[in-house]
């Protein structure tokens, strides 16, 4: 081989290296690339995880017992006015130092402990609903890029047979078999079909500023061209994702942990209407020697029964209000669960019907009218309304395959996990 072509073929082969290289780690070319972008620079996950962490480490101090208090106490700082007043502990008539510990009642620092626990819990739940919006949110916004980015390679691709079409159109006027009317037809034509095209460039601009705005980048960041959708499951059983909504939808395991909660925060209630003690031992320095020892028992009296059985039935109602909004919550799940599947089904049968029938019932049709035109059977208004046919049959399969994927994102997001 030639130096000259040795050299020209390895550069080749880096810049396509490059490329390739370049494309692979640009995020778009597939939902879970944009997931996983996601789960490292999305600030809202970054949010709920530093929340969750916090409330976390308020559990272990909740349950702590108080600090200690140490209180010294200078008596008689004159001796009976045989020296100026000092604060020096040896100087003084007697000094007593007092160590005393709060100790809650028997069970109040369990409950503060586990109510702290459901706190943390609900932190949790919230970093799970988070995740499975940002999921959901981007398995659309896939979609409809998608969607989007198909539309717009069948539109360059019906603006290419309009092309086609008015090149025909011509040709036979030239040989005085049809009217010029036929070859404006198929400029007007291409010229909407060139309007679209500009609508449809902007949509797909707009969906990667998105995307990008979604992953913490730049709105003009460069996004992957979109090469699949994710597979279908094979059968979606509405009973077992009723079982599993149930068990693993964040938004319900936060209503969980709100209704525990409530639970603890009743039991705290009930528990204030004892007293807490706090034990102490004194001892006395006279001059420099240790004289006496005291030892100290110290409670509150819990005389306010009225303000108390006002906590302990707000704590109640507090109670039964998580309890409803939880069987509320579950209520309007389920319903959109099914509302999901419906539509979702519905899509699934759409593109059915787009794929077996419509689609080659419009291709059949363009066809016929094509070769029916150029032999002076048709006129050109019944070709462009086929070719109008066949792009509609395409743009409808291709609706219904993102549509699919959008109602599939929305059943994932209510079961918080992926089918």
């Amino acid at each position: 081989m030639p130096p000259t072509l040795f050299i020209a073929s390895l550069l080749a082969a880096l810049m396509l290296a490059a490329t390739t290289a370049q494309a692979e780690t640009l995020p778009g070319a597939s939902v879970e690339s944009l997931l996983a972008a996601a789960r490292e620079g999305s600030p809202e996950l970054r949010i709920v995880n530093l929340e969750a962490e916090a409330a976390r480490e308020r559990i272990q101090p909740a349950g702590a017992l108080p600090d200690p208090v140490l209180r010294i106490e200078l008596e008689n700082l004159t001796r009976n006015g045989s020296q100026g007043a000092t604060l020096d502990p040896r100087r003084v008539g007697d000094t007593k130092y007092t160590l005393m510990q709060p100790l809650p009642f028997w069970g109040k620092r369990n409950l503060k402990r586990e109510l702290a626990a459901s706190e943390a819990a609900q932190a949790d739940g919230r970093r799970a609903d988070t995740w499975a919006e940002i999921a959901a949110r981007i398995k659309t916004l896939y979609a409809q890029y998608w969607l989007t980015s198909q539309a717009v390679r069948l539109t360059r691709e019906n603006i290419e047979l309009s092309r086609q079409l008015e090149q025909v159109a011509q040709a036979r006027y030239a040989g005085g078999l049809a009217a010029q009317q036929d070859a404006i037809r198929a400029q007007v034509e291409r010229s909407t079909l060139d309007a679209e095209l500009i609508g449809m460039e902007s949509e797909l601009h707009h969906l990667m500023s998105f995307m990008n705005a979604m992953l913490a980048r730049p709105a003009n960041s460069a996004l992957a061209t979109p090469t699949s959708l994710r597979p279908l499951p094979a059968k979606l059983d509405a009973a077992t994702l009723s079982q599993r909504l149930q068990a693993a939808n964040p938004q319900l395991a936060i209503e969980a942990a709100r209704l525990d909660g409530a639970e603890k925060g009743r039991d705290l209630a009930y528990r204030n209407r004892y007293p807490d003690l706090t034990v102490g031992i004194a001892p006395m320095q006279v001059q420099n020697r240790v004289d006496a020892w005291s030892l100290m028992l110290e409670m509150n009296l819990p005389l306010q029964q009225g303000t108390r059985r006002s906590q302990e039935r707000e704590s109640e109602r507090m109670l039964e209000a998580a309890a409803a909004r939880r069987e509320a919550l579950g209520h309007r799940l389920h319903g959109e669960l099914s509302a999901a599947l419906s539509e979702l089904e519905a899509a699934r049968q759409t593109e059915q019907i787009s794929r077996s029938r419509l689609l080659p019932q419009a291709e059949l049709t363009f066809k016929s009218a094509l070769a029916a035109y150029e032999t002076g059977k048709v006129d050109f208004a019944t070709l462009l309304d086929a070719q109008r046919q066949i792009r509609n049959a395409r743009l409808a399969l291709l609706r219904a395959q993102a549509s699919q994927q959008m109602r599939l994102a929305d059943i994932e997001r209510l079961l918080g996990e992926d089918l």
